[in-house]
């Protein structure tokens, strides 16, 4: 456990002193200005509309800030030989991954504790304690996406494209099965159902996790809220598995 707990340390060094402070900065002043502009432009239900852009504008930049962080750092180590020299010490694969994926995890922590700290202005603290558990655990996704896609995926461009990918099915994939299935699909569709339907149950469903109307129209139910979070924590661990077994069995 401590040698995970050592090269989780060093990741969160990385972090802290790269960029990703300064950015996530940027987006948090970026969002607070364009909240204000919404607030002299709107004529109703200023709060409101605040919440809801500042929320969904800064859930998007977490989720872009996070997957750049860990690609980034991963194609670094990996063109830096940085990978092939921790390899060489007393320490297995399975370990050394653990350590990484712990390490970001926290760093999702810390970015997605930063960026709900600004729609306090907007909103209860208890709906933003919800709302921020929750953005919690959708980032500490992503930053295991982005792991898992980075290890194998050579280059920037393929890892953050196939993590945003992934990302984006998982919130748009109850509306893709609802356009499915809506009464305007033709009946002989239901091949594309099926593939809807079957394509569902392997992507992660965050459309149920940091929603909006958390922060406008009140808490969500326990249970909801529960098993939305049940349900990343199952995928976060089954890629976090998957991950493993696949940098365990290559060869370097």
């Amino acid at each position: 456990m401590r040698p995970i707990l050592g090269i989780a340390r060093f990741v969160l060094l990385e972090g802290l002193r790269s960029g990703l402070p300064w950015l996530a900065l940027a987006f948090i002043g970026a969002s607070i200005c364009f909240a204000a502009f919404l607030g002299e432009v709107a004529l109703t239900e200023t709060r409101e509309l605040q919440a809801a852009a500042s929320a969904a504008f800064l859930r998007a930049g977490a989720a872009f800030l996070i997957a750049g962080h860990v690609v980034a750092s991963t194609a670094r180590e990996a063109s830096d030989r940085v990978l092939d020299l921790a390899l060489t010490l007393p320490i297995s694969r399975s370990t050394y991954y653990a350590g990484k994926l712990v390490g970001f995890a926290g760093c999702a922590l810390l970015l997605a504790t930063a960026f709900a700290m600004p729609l306090i202005l907007w909103s209860t603290p208890a709906a933003l304690v919800s709302w921020w558990v929750s953005l919690t655990a959708e980032m500490m996704l992503v930053a295991a996406m982005a792991l898992f896609f980075s290890m194998p995926l050579s280059g920037l461009v393929p890892a953050i494209a196939a993590t945003a990918g992934l990302y984006l099915l998982g919130r748009s994939i109850s509306t893709i099965q609802a356009i499915a299935a809506g009464p305007l699909a033709q009946a002989q569709d239901d091949a594309l159902r099926g593939i809807v339907g079957s394509l569902a149950l392997l992507i992660p469903r965050l459309d149920a996790v940091t929603r909006t109307e958390w922060l406008v129209y009140g808490l969500p139910g326990l249970g909801d809220l529960l098993a939305a979070l049940a349900g990343v924590a199952l995928y976060c661990a089954l890629l976090g598995a998957a991950g493993l077994f696949d940098f365990s069995r290559r060869d370097l």
